[in-house]
């Protein structure tokens, strides 16, 4: 028996933080992600574990034991041991997964340096829990934390609205995200990687003593984002945002900082001083490129070229 699952990574437009909070986001699916591939092929009640680069190149590998998937063996522990909770959290749901005495060869392959942090974790997560038949949102819960929106984009077609309802439940709804001005965004890596739960920790105390309407306020520029049909619009709207967010989790917002003399706007993504920023101007994407490779990020992706389902006609 073979398997194949593809999981789409993610980046986080709006809501980064407040998301954890119940506002609505705008999260996009992106064209780079993680290939699980999995043979019937290895000795019984064994796993085997490879994962490989956008190179082709191993970097980590393990045996698991399936019966209580123990690990025998692996090239990091670390890293082991978070594959090894994931498993067991398919487990719990399908205590059927991986019980049928055969034994397992499985390969999960990156189509994107890995630094760049678009979800390898969400997208392990995500092409498990469907391989197991479990909910993905639990097992994600239950090991790695965080709000879910990065699970949601693993199987999305493209940009989704994405929040928690009172009750802590996942609440997608597919939008079309095809702005008109698309050529003028793009995507810069950062590179300054970022542990979200150190990050979550922080704006969880900052967040006890924000404004009571900040969450809907973060929505209401989440939907302002999402139908604004002119690159000053968004401009603005982009500006606004960041100026809540940054009156919550008393950080300066990375344009200010870093970028004074850019000419349009520069956004932080996800946690703020994470891998990606937005950048949006009325410049050409090689004039904007041009850019930050001077001030020492090279790596700068077109919204088409990054945003899967981008390629949509525009509105």
């Amino acid at each position: 028996m073979n398997i194949a699952i593809r999981a789409h990574g993610k980046l986080l437009l709006t809501a980064e933080y407040a998301v954890l909070e119940g506002a609505e986001a705008l999260a996009l699916p992106v064209r780079y992600g993680q290939t699980l591939r999995a043979e019937s092929n290895a000795p019984p009640s064994e796993l085997r574990w490879y994962s490989v680069d956008e190179r082709q190149e191993l970097w980590f590998e393990a045996v698991f034991d399936l019966d209580a998937f123990e690990i025998r063996r692996a090239s990091e522990a670390q890293v082991a041991e978070r594959l090894r909770a994931v498993l067991l959290a398919c487990r719990r749901q399908r205590p059927s997964f991986l019980q049928s005495g055969s034994g397992w060869t499985v390969y999960i392959e990156a189509d994107y340096p890995l630094e760049w942090g678009l979800g390898s974790s969400s997208t392990l997560v995500a092409a498990l829990a469907r391989w197991a038949e479990a909910d993905p949102y639990e097992v994600l819960f239950e090991t790695f934390g965080g709000s879910g929106y990065d699970v949601a984009c693993a199987f999305a077609e493209g940009p989704i609205l994405y929040r928690l309802d009172k009750q802590r439940r996942p609440q997608v709804t597919p939008v079309a995200f095809h702005p008109p001005f698309s050529e003028q965004l793009c995507f810069v890596f950062w590179g300054t990687k970022q542990d979200s739960r150190i990050e979550v920790e922080r704006f969880r105390r900052h967040a006890a003593t924000a404004a009571a309407d900040w969450i809907e306020a973060v929505s209401q520029q989440t939907r302002a984002c999402l139908s604004a049909q002119t690159l000053p619009e968004f401009i603005g709207c982009l500006r606004q945002h960041e100026r809540l967010i940054s009156s919550v989790i008393g950080l300066t917002p990375v344009q200010e900082k870093y970028f004074p003399d850019f000419n349009g706007a520069v956004k932080s993504l996800g946690a703020w001083g994470g891998d990606f920023v937005l950048a949006a101007s009325d410049a050409p994407f090689k004039e904007t490129a041009e850019y930050f490779c001077q001030k020492g990020f090279p790596t700068c992706i077109s919204y088409d070229n990054m945003v899967l389902g981008a390629s949509i006609e525009k509105k």
